[in-house]
């Protein structure tokens, strides 16, 4: 049977533990367990592509000998940072999707036909499991409400399941990269490609020889058998991108989906690669076309901590409160602004699907929030977040945890570094060369959960 674990969950959680722990107790040993710098992090850190057994996860009883609780719920790893899902990873079966207080809205979601043809995604995903070895395709294949939706990790140094694309040949890797160009928009897949390098700089950044920090460090893994009738899905995931895509006929869901990036400039290979200008702009943009009195109410703070996600991995069950401003009386001119900002992020997906999902963001606009923490200038290091019944985004610039912590050199130079930024975590330094993002649907959207139930409610 597909999706069985070859670890025990409790390794899993005893582990991510002490890689959490690690980074809140600070000094140059956080820096290196949560960027896989540590001398050992190649070694252990990463899962085999065949068999997805850890290499040295702590053993021992139920927990591993953890601390029930220990997990602090709100720091990294604990919170929404996507620093691992931790104690607060849920099952699948435990699923409900983030909410304001716990209770789901229920019927936002519907199978309906989107008139936006899924035949070249499913064709893609086909071709590149036809291309792997048998050993391969095994690693790689679950149920389509396996567990394994929900086990993501932003983290470098997270042990995953699943296909590493620097394990497999040119000739599979470009078949993998087909597939996310079908599922993706060329935006989409430019940033993702440019994440995946700059973990590469970073890597090579702080001394090379980091198996989690290189461009074959993402992984693929499928739940379920790619189809145009049934429902599938596939998740690619590796140190600061988690793309969560879930298919049923012709309709798409693509959250969460978490990208970010350490440093977000740099120059790699002789390209000059920037990433969240986009993201900046249009937080900006929707910021300063309101009225002093609107961002009285939006901005609760000039301030903000080195970290202040809230909805990041293993965050699937969060109670999150809709904070700031309500667009419902926003002028025309802002309400576009906050569909250009929301689009930024659904514009990650696919060009015609993304516009499926818009409507479905503009038939909410105007129970749509508009939030915002730190300062606001060009070169600030800021959070906002978009929150409504359907949509949940979060823009988090944090504190440097490997990028721009040294005295000197390095190329640390570079604006918006975060020299003497310190540790990262809340305690430090928020920088823009440190950036997660999170787009989610709320109210149990998030991997089409709902839209899978409703299907074996009423088909099967």
């Amino acid at each position: 049977m597909h999706g069985h674990r070859l670890r025990t969950p409790e390794a899993d959680r005893s582990r991510r533990w002490f890689m959490n722990k690690a980074l809140l107790a600070g000094g140059v040993a956080a820096v290196a367990t949560m960027t896989g710098c540590s001398s050992d992090a190649s070694d252990t850190a990463t899962a085999s592509s065949s068999s997805g057994a850890p290499n040295g996860a702590p053993s021992g009883g139920p927990g591993g000998g953890m601390p029930t609780g220990a997990m602090p719920s709100g720091g990294p790893g604990g919170g929404g940072s996507g620093m691992g899902p931790g104690q607060s990873e849920v099952k699948y079966a435990d699923f409900k999707g983030v909410s304001t207080d716990g209770k789901i809205t229920d019927g936002l979601y519907s199978i309906h036909s989107t008139d936006v043809s899924t035949d070249g995604i499913v064709k893609a995903a086909q071709a590149f499991l036809d291309g792997l070895g048998a050993k391969e395709r095994k690693s790689c294949t679950f149920d389509v409400d396996n567990d394994e939706w929900l086990a993501w990790s932003n983290v470098d140094g997270y042990q995953r399941k699943g296909v590493r694309m620097g394990d497999i040949t040119a000739t599979k890797r470009d078949l993998g990269y087909a597939l996310l160009g079908a599922a993706l928009s060329a935006d989409g897949l430019t940033r993702t490609r440019n994440i995946m390098k700059l973990n590469a700089f970073l890597g090579d950044y702080s001394g090379g020889n980091r198996e989690t920090l290189t461009e074959g460090a993402y992984f693929f893994t499928f739940m379920g058998t790619p189809s145009t009738t049934k429902p599938w899905g596939f998740q690619y995931e590796g140190h600061h991108v988690a793309i969560n895509f879930f298919v049923l006929g012709d309709q798409v869901v693509m959250t969460p989906t978490f990208m970010g990036s350490e440093p977000t400039s740099a120059t790699y290979k002789g390209e000059k690669i920037t990433l969240f200008k986009t993201e900046i702009k249009a937080g900006l943009t929707l910021l300063r076309s309101l009225t002093a009195a609107q961002r009285a109410k939006v901005i609760s703070s000039d301030k903000k901590s080195g970290d202040d996600m809230k909805a990041g991995a293993g965050q699937d069950n969060a109670k999150l409160a809709y904070q700031g401003l309500v667009a419902k009386d926003f002028t025309s001119a802002q309400k576009q602004n906050l569909l250009d900002l929301v689009r930024v992020y659904v514009g990650n997906m696919n060009d015609g699907h993304a516009e499926v999902k818009m409507t479905e963001v503009e038939d909410h606009l105007d129970t749509t929030y508009f939030y915002w923490m730190g300062e606001t200038k060009d070169s600030s290091a800021f959070y906002y977040r978009v929150h409504s019944p359907v949509v949940l985004i979060e823009y988090d610039a944090q504190s440097p945890l490997a990028y721009g912590t040294k005295s000197s050199g390095g190329g640390n130079s570079s604006p918006g570094a975060g020299a003497g930024g310190g540790m990262g975590g809340p305690n430090g330094t928020p920088t823009q060369q440190h950036i997660h993002t999170v787009i989610r649907t709320p109210n149990g959207g998030d991997y089409g959960v709902d839209l899978l139930k409703l299907h074996l409610d009423n088909d099967h």
